[in-house]
């Protein structure tokens, strides 16, 4: 499980990232809401924010992850000193999980953590996927259709060749596996096709582009071939 923590405070963001670490925990720490907005944040189960953090609040950022389809259904827990009744109602409405008043105990933020995390397992992929790719190919928001041969990417149709098709179910499907031309050539293009090396690679560079951040997964073996990489 990835986490976020996002606070303006580094003595804070070490000692959450120390200790959620020793939970088996993977943590990544941002200092401000500007900067993990240039992360991958989709990648993240869940994110701890802090409220008041320089030119952009916690309220701000949370506005912006809910008006994205890809980073809407994230868990988030605000951790913040307003523990007023009327912010924590403010950061509830606007669709946060839960609510950390500070100076935290780290025994709480564990138990909050896991109990979030616990709540949104069963539905997670459900609010992260449209409806109509929940039982198909899919690696977070990326899925694809094999029955109506349609891919979607963040909830929209992307509009990919047959080949291109071919290929990223190949891929979706075996991920983690290395392929070489002479395979992809064998099990994406059609019989008595005379292709050269040099298509494959072609259509890889066309996919890798049409499936936007997704296309750094898509990894070159030297002397091998290729590979998706999670």
């Amino acid at each position: 499980m990835k986490i976020l923590v996002v606070d303006d405070e580094q003595d804070i963001c070490e000692i959450l990232q120390y200790n959620l670490e020793t939970e088996g925990y993977e943590v990544d720490t941002a200092n401000s809401a500007e900067t993990a907005l240039t992360m991958r944040i989709a990648e993240y189960d869940i994110i701890l924010l802090d409220v008041m953090m320089g030119e952009m609040s916690g309220f701000q950022m949370v506005r912006k992850l809910k008006e994205n389809q890809a980073t809407a259904g994230i868990p988030i827990i605000f951790i913040t000193a307003l523990d007023d009744e009327n912010n924590m109602v403010k950061g509830l409405n606007l669709g946060a999980d839960d609510y950390i008043a500070k100076p935290l105990s780290i025994k709480e933020v564990k138990a909050r953590v896991s109990a979030v995390l616990r709540r949104s397992r069963q539905n997670h992929d459900a609010n992260k996927m449209p409806e109509n790719c929940q039982k198909t190919l899919t690696y977070e928001t990326l899925c694809i259709d094999t029955e109506s041969k349609t891919a979607m990417l963040d909830g929209e149709v992307i509009s990919l060749t047959r080949l291109e098709f071919e290929l990223l179910s190949l891929f979706l499907k075996n991920q983690g596996k290395v392929f070489g031309r002479d395979d992809l050539l064998e099990r994406c293009w059609p019989d008595k096709t005379v292709v050269v090396d040099r298509t494959v690679d072609v259509n890889i560079t066309r996919l890798r582009k049409k499936i936007g951040r997704y296309g750094q997964h898509i990894k070159t073996r030297f002397g091998y071939g290729y590979t998706f990489e999670k």
